[in-house]
């Protein structure tokens, strides 16, 4: 059975570069089957991160499937097959995006039709994971509802930390099935981490996973270079690595 790993968190935090972090770290520590990767975000640059160029997203297909579904087919055999076209294959993992779609209308369908994919998908992989839309809106959706692991990612400020906790009272409220939360604080500072820890045990408990604000890291997203390519001894990476080793415990 695959474990569904899910990131969320507000934009411009480095939700996706978390995520990024993420595949990386499974594709080199744990090593243990291919990982689905499911850029979830309109947004989407999931896949400049990781190197690979996209084919088709689950917007398009959704905008398609109102037209080009052949007679004597129906939409859901046609909509997973277009699926597995889509799939960008790459060496040790897998990446589908979800995109946005081109037409008018409500984007819940296209939601809908992310989680149908990713539940036919799953069990072809040991892990999936998926990068969220910025905010918490594929959580009230009710998208990310069967998950592992979720990391909410924070920036180093006070109302990103009070933005985590909306994310935590959400998924309270709706009552999904998250087995696991961890708030990560990302790019902090010299100097920030006792008070923004101290804030965040008050306002969501106790918070041990921290990612340290880095140079390195930062002049490679600048030069567009992929995660795979950032030097072992980057703070991030490190810092990052010792969050999923404690928290996945795989």
């Amino acid at each position: 059975m695959s474990k569904v790993i899910a990131i969320a968190g507000k934009g411009g935090v480095g939700k996706t570069t978390t995520c990024g972090l993420l595949i990386r770290y499974l594709i080199e520590e744990v090593r243990d089957g291919t990982v689905l990767a499911v850029d979830a975000d309109p947004n989407s640059n999931l896949n400049e991160l990781l190197g690979v160029d996209v084919k088709a997203t689950i917007g398009e297909i959704r905008e398609l499937m109102k037209k080009d579904v052949p007679q004597g087919m129906t939409k859901d055999v046609w909509f997973e097959y277009k699926v597995h076209e889509a799939i960008i294959e790459s060496k040790g993992f897998d990446l589908l995006v979800m995109g946005r779609p081109e037409g008018p209308g409500c984007y819940c369908a296209a939601n809908s039709l992310a989680k149908k994919s990713i539940d036919a998908l799953k069990d072809n992989y040991a892990y999936v994971v998926v990068d969220n839309e910025a905010g918490m809106e594929h959580i009230s959706r009710l998208v990310t509802q069967d998950i592992d692991q979720l990391y909410v990612v924070s920036d180093a400020t006070p109302r990103g930390v009070m933005t985590a906790k909306r994310i935590l009272d959400l998924i309270g409220d709706l009552g999904l099935n998250i087995k696991k939360v961890e708030i990560v604080i990302n790019r902090l500072k010299d100097g920030q981490g006792d008070k923004l820890t101290g804030m965040a045990a008050k306002n969501v408990g106790e918070v041990s996973c921290t990612i340290r604000d880095d140079d390195v890291l930062a002049k490679d997203d600048i030069e567009g270079r992929p995660i795979f390519s950032l030097d072992k001894k980057s703070a991030a990476l490190i810092d990052a690595y010792g969050i999923f080793e404690r928290t996945l415990k795989i």
